[in-house]
Order: structure tokens, then C-alpha cells, then sequence
């Protein structure tokens, strides 16, 4: 499958910079992300690949639907690979997070950094995914063995975490901004 660059591509003219961010309701093609962040200069790529586990909390899971206020995520997750750069520069930058319903085993989120060596990426793409599971606006309902079904806790559109400039506007007409 091809897919169309994205608009929330760029290089950044501080660093040259490389961040890609998508929402997808298809199945996350791996290769793909990879391709996003490969550079002849950089020798190392670290991968997250988040999936739905079978257990929570003691209960069976069958799967997990997702959830995703797409424009403030997007929005949110440029921002935080962004802000990695300046923490770890000459790092290029891959998410792509998945909304919908997910089987056991079903790939959710996958996130890719490459950087010239590997302590890099692999720091760089431990704070890529703990800053967006603190904070992106990404609500999991687990469907369970039992027939039964529930929202796990989530973030709220308030914009009460750290990146308080992520508002997307339609929300509140800009108003958090």
C-alpha cells in the first residue's frame, strides 16, 4: 500500500530536524515508518512497537478500540518529538498511532527514532512514548471475554498537561491556545 506523504512532514530549519505524525485507521506498516527516519548519516534506529495484551487488571481482553481527537494529537505528538530534538539533537522522528478497533496482539501505536548512534535513539524513543502516554488525547475502551466493556481512564481536552499551546481550536475557538 502507498500512502501519501503527509502534511505534518517537515525539516526544520534549527537541526534539520525530521518529524512524521499520523493517525491511521489501516494496519501501521512497519517498513514504511522505518523508511521515514532512515539516513545515510545516522547508524542506529530504535523502535516502539505498542500492542493490545490479552490482560488487564485481572480481566481477559479480546481487543481495544481506540479513540484519538486526531488534529490535537498530531498536533501534540510534532511537539514532543520537537522538544526530544532539542534534548537529543541530529535524531529524525516517526509516529503513527492507530484509531479503531484492535484484536489481541493488533499493533496500536509504533513510534521510530534514528540518530547518528544508539544511546540516542533508544533515549530519545523511551521519552517519545512515555510523554505521549502522559499526555495525548487517546481514550481505550477494552472489550473484554466476558461480553462486558470499559473506558479506561483518559486525558482531558483541557490542556492541563505540559504542552498547553497544543490546542487545536476546535474545541474551544483557540481559546486554550
Amino acid at each position: 500500500m502507498i500512502i501519501a506523504p503527509c502534511p505534518f512532514y517537515l525539516l526544520s530549519v534549527e537541526g534539520d530536524m525530521g518529524v512524521y505524525v499520523r493517525i491511521v485507521t489501516e494496519k501501521i506498516n512497519i517498513e514504511e515508518l522505518i523508511a521515514k527516519v532512515e539516513s545515510a548519516d545516522h547508524g542506529a534506529i530504535d523502535l516502539f512497537i505498542g500492542t493490545v495484551r490479552n490482560h488487564h487488571h485481572g480481566k481477559d481482553v479480546l481487543g481495544i478500540t481506540y479513540d484519538v481527537h486526531e488534529t490535537l494529537a498530531e498536533k501534540l505528538f510534532k511537539e514532543i518529538c520537537e522538544e526530544a530534538s532539542g534534548i537529543w539533537p541530529d535524531t529524525d522522528y516517526a509516529v503513527i498511532h492507530y484509531k479503531g478497533e484492535l484484536p489481541v496482539s493488533g499493533i496500536s501505536i509504533v513510534i521510530a527514532v534514528s540518530s547518528p548512534h544508539r544511546a540516542e535513539s533508544f533515549e530519545a524513543c523511551r521519552y517519545v512514548i512515555e510523554e505521549i502516554k502522559r499526555q495525548a488525547p487517546v481514550w481505550k475502551q477494552e472489550h473484554y471475554l466476558d461480553g462486558k466493556s470499559d473506558w479506561l481512564p483518559g486525558h482531558s481536552l483541557r490542556h492541563e498537561g505540559k504542552h498547553t499551546n497544543t490546542c487545536c481550536g476546535q474545541c474551544c475557538g483557540g481559546k486554550h491556545a
